[in-house]
Parts: C-alpha cells; sequence; structure tokens
C-alpha cells in the first residue's frame, strides 16, 4: 500500500507500542522537533515538555479519554458529512476509542501549568490520535499523512471550544461515576445506624453547652440529611455541565465548522458516553467564561462544609476514651502514637476533615481562576479542570473509606450517653410552661452552682413536688416525634 493518495489505506488489527528507540523528527508551523521514538506524540507536546516542565502536576488523565469523546464525535459527524473517507473515520476513532479507554495514558504527559486554554493537551490529543491512526494504517510516524493532527483530528474544531467540551465530559463523569455513587452510601449507612438509634435518648448540645434531649438517631439523621441535600445539589449543578462548547471553534462564532456541527457533535457524544449533553445556545459564554463548572464545584464545596461538620461531630462525640465526650465507640484501625502505648485515634475523621479544607481551598482557586475570563476566552482552564477532578476524586474516595472504616463500625457508650441525660440541668426546660421561665432558670442555676442533681434542686425551691417532677422530667417525651420533632 502506498500513501500517495492512488490506493485506500487499510485500517490494520496492530498492538498499541512502538518498536523504537532513540528520537523521531516531527514537526509543527514552527519548524522540526525531535521527539522519544517510543512515543505517539509530536511536535507542539514536546514543545510543551520542554517549555512548562513546572512542578509535579500533570494534566488529569480524565481529562483526556474525555477527550477522545470529542474526537471520535467530531470524526463521526465529519465522516457523515462527507469531509472524511471511511478509512480515515475508522483509523481515528480506533485512536479515540483508546484514549476513550486509557490505553494510550502513557502518551499524555503535559503538565497542568501550561497554556491558558488548554491548546498544548488538545494537540497532544491530535498528535497522538493521529500518529496511531497513521500507525494503524500503515504509514510513517510523524509525516502527518494520511491522518493529520490539525487537518483531520482536529477538522472543524479549536482548543477553545473542544478544551471545556472535555472539562464538561470530564467532571459530568466524575460527578457519576465517582462522588454520587460513594455519597450515596455513605448517606444511606448513616441513615440505617440512625434508624437503629432513634430510642436512645442523649442530650443535645448548642454553642457547646448542654441543651435539651434529643436521640441519637435523630441526630445521625440530621447528618444524613446533609448530605441527600449535597447529592441533591450535585446532581443539579450538572445542567451546566450538559451544556457543550464544541461548534463554537476559535471565539464562538462556529468559523470553519459546518452548518450544524454544533449540534450534530453534542448529539453524537451524548449518544456514545449516555449522557443528556446538548450543545451550548450561547457559545460565546460558553467560551468566554467557566461559569457553569465554577457553581458545579461550589456544589462540591458544598459537600465538604458538610462532611467537615459530620466527621468533627463524630471525633468530638468520641473523645476519650476516659476523659471526653466518649458518647461514640469508633473502630481501632491502627496503634494512635509512636510514644503513648494503647493510644487510639479518630483518624478516619481527621483524614475527612483535611479532605474537606482542601476542597474549600481548591474552590478559592476554581472561583478566582473562573472571574479571570478575558473578552472571548477564559484562560485558566487548567487549574479549573484540575482542582475540579481532584475535589470530586479526595471527595469520593474519603467518604469511602469514612464509610467502611469508621461509620460502620461506630457503636455506641449508652452507660455514658445515660450518665449525660441524667445528670444534664437542662432537662429542666420542661418545666418551663408550668412553674415560669424564672422560677426554671434559677433552679437550674442552683443546682449548677451547689454542684446538685436537678431533682434536688427542684424539690428544694418549694416550686415542684416530687410528683410533679416526676411526671414532667421525662426525657423520652422531650424528644418529640419522628425526625419532624414534633
Amino acid at each position: 500500500m502506498t500513501m500517495d493518495g492512488n490506493a485506500t489505506p487499510t485500517l490494520r488489527d496492530l498492538p498499541i507500542g512502538i518498536d523504537a528507540t532513540g528520537e523521531r523528527q516531527e514537526f509543527d508551523s514552527m519548524g522540526q522537533v525531535m521527539v522519544p521514538a517510543d512515543r505517539y506524540w509530536g511536535a507542539q507536546t514536546q514543545r510543551s515538555l520542554q517549555h512548562f516542565s513546572i512542578g509535579d502536576d500533570r494534566m488529569p488523565k480524565a481529562v483526556y479519554h474525555a477527550y477522545g469523546y470529542v474526537k471520535k464525535a467530531c470524526a463521526l459527524v465529519n465522516h457523515a458529512a462527507g469531509r472524511l473517507p471511511d478509512w480515515k473515520k475508522d483509523a481515528i476513532v480506533r485512536a479515540a476509542d483508546e484514549t476513550i479507554a486509557g490505553k494510550l495514558d502513557d502518551h499524555y504527559p503535559l503538565y497542568v501549568w501550561q497554556t491558558g486554554s488548554g491548546t498544548q493537551s488538545n494537540m497532544n490529543v491530535n498528535e497522538v490520535v493521529s500518529n496511531r491512526a497513521i500507525q494503524l494504517l500503515g504509514g510513517t510516524l510523524g509525516t502527518q499523512q494520511p491522518v493529520g493532527p490539525n487537518d483531520d483530528v482536529n477538522m472543524g474544531q479549536s482548543s477553545n471550544d473542544t478544551f471545556p467540551t472535555a472539562m464538561h465530559i470530564a467532571a459530568v463523569t466524575a460527578i457519576d461515576a465517582l462522588l454520587v455513587p460513594q455519597l450515596g452510601q455513605l448517606a444511606g449507612t448513616i441513615e440505617r445506624k440512625a434508624d437503629g438509634w432513634m430510642d436512645v435518648v442523649k442530650i443535645g448540645r448548642t454553642h457547646l453547652e448542654d441543651a435539651v434531649p434529643l436521640t441519637v438517631g435523630q441526630e445521625w439523621h440530621g447528618w444524613a440529611g446533609q448530605l441527600r441535600a449535597c447529592i441533591a445539589d450535585v446532581e443539579a449543578s450538572r445542567a451546566g455541565l450538559y451544556e457543550l462548547a464544541v461548534g463554537g471553534t476559535a471565539v464562538g462564532t462556529g468559523l470553519n465548522a459546518p452548518e450544524g456541527f454544533s449540534k450534530d457533535v453534542a448529539a453524537q457524544i451524548a449518544a456514545l458516553t449516555g449522557k443528556p449533553f446538548v450543545t451550548a445556545p450561547n457559545k460565546f459564554m460558553a467560551q468566554g467564561s467557566l461559569d457553569a463548572i465554577v457553581r458545579a464545584h461550589a456544589a462540591l464545596r458544598g459537600v465538604a462544609v458538610a462532611l467537615m461538620k459530620i466527621a468533627n461531630d463524630m471525633r468530638w462525640l468520641a473523645s476519650g476514651p476516659r476523659c471526653g465526650f466518649a458518647e461514640l465507640k469508633l473502630p481501632d484501625n491502627e496503634p494512635g502514637s509512636s510514644i503513648m502505648p494503647g493510644k487510639v485515634n479518630p483518624t478516619q475523621c481527621e483524614a475527612m476533615v483535611m479532605i474537606a479544607i482542601q476542597v474549600l481551598g481548591n474552590d478559592s482557586a476554581v472561583a478566582f481562576a473562573g472571574s479571570q475570563g478575558n473578552f472571548e476566552l477564559n484562560a485558566m482552564r487548567p487549574i479549573i479542570i484540575n482542582n475540579f477532578l481532584h475535589s470530586a476524586r479526595i471527595l469520593a474516595d474519603g467518604c469511602g473509606k469514612f464509610r467502611e472504616y469508621s461509620v460502620e463500625g461506630t457503636e455506641l457508650n449508652r452507660e455514658r450517653i445515660q450518665q449525660y441525660v441524667e445528670g444534664s440541668v437542662m432537662l429542666v426546660t420542661a418545666l418551663s410552661p408550668v412553674i415560669g421561665y424564672q422560677n426554671a432558670a434559677h433552679i437550674a442555676e442552683k443546682a449548677i452552682a451547689d454542684g446538685t442533681t436537678l431533682k434536688q434542686a427542684a424539690l428544694a425551691s418549694g416550686k415542684v413536688s416530687e410528683e410533679l417532677f416526676d411526671n414532667t422530667i421525662k426525657p423520652l417525651n422531650m424528644v418529640g416525634k419522628g425526625l419532624a420533632g414534633a
């Protein structure tokens, strides 16, 4: 088979990999560049590696997997429109499928800190897909024939519209495949624990001080309710992410893309991913801003806030075992000290708090970067998608470990819980409607000052008979009914 255009190239079933050592010559519009001979990338990727080898932060592979859907969808649409022949479409689709599956991950090496439009990552995909397609068609790597990175793989596209499209695909995938399932499992576990403890009365606390009773189940259902609300917010945040910028090309006008391209590509991406992606009705908004993903990360921030509250409550309620609240008994997972024998710490709770802190920091960066759109382009894209995917991943993983190694094995110290109930003076609140707020307050103040029980102080006041006290101060009657507390 020749590459002179007189014969139709045949797609071969070749394994991934390049059996070569040393370097290979590639080129772009600026000239010749030497690249590792065993890599599929080309000149622009190599330039980026040289110019932006900053830190250890690499563009998340999830972005490239998402980009595979973009390139595959565009190839299918271009083929349907007669712009790509069958054999060229087949080769691009094969390489795109390998990208989606993560089989080409080693060929996507770029750093987060690169051009803010994501152009270098887009070209990384174009070059890898091009060279892999050339290999599959029996051509010579680096020649850009018979499949070119710009003219064929990037046909009808720009980095300015495809990178935010890949961002949205990657973000939705992370939400659906990672975060929401783990949040749901954690919420479900907390609800099951709560249901089993609905009749265990404990003392509530407000302002870090003793308050009136509730049940352990009610308290835990409060935590579960937070997570269910977070799940709803995260799921709702996908609405903006379903709108794709692809088809807007350079500035949103769709220059060099055929009529209907944006709608057709979005429909293909929806079909390929099984997600309800659509073309963004306003490409200028979709490319000049990153508001949709900023709002979506705000939902992740909400998850972090709720998880921090839950983890902190659990570790405080488990503090002890002798000199803290000690209402909860968390699983003993590992030794807690290198010097204090027998010490065990609430490590899963601590890890969750640190995750939440990181996500709050990520959100600040995402919001700041989102505010930096200038005219027709927000050029802070890599930091936003890197932080979004980082947040979604650590929240999801953290929820899984927190559930498995902390929540599921948590037990109650019923003796300590009952001790607190019996010793609380805030049960006096039930007397307030009977003898008045001021009289009840004086009884509580007297009990605290003298170190006596509430009953002793109440009887000594002369305002309450023993029968009235016993009939009124019944903690179980003070916790309300169900989750409404009434």
